[in-house]
């Protein structure tokens, strides 16, 4: 699906911020806890895209 490295890397810098803002806007309630970790995940895979060798 992400092929094109031109695509895989826009996604991959799409996932990075949208992950960074999530992080930004959480709270220190139990969902903020949640909203971290869904930041946290969206990062990590934005970083395994970007990393990830073309087929």
């Amino acid at each position: 699906m992400l092929n094109k490295p031109a695509v895989r890397r826009a996604v991959a810098l799409l996932l990075i911020v949208l992950g960074a803002l999530v992080i930004f806007f959480a709270t220190e309630t139990w969902a903020g806890m949640a909203l971290v970790a869904l930041g946290v995940s969206l990062e990590i895979i934005g970083i395994a895209l970007r990393h990830r060798e073309p087929p």
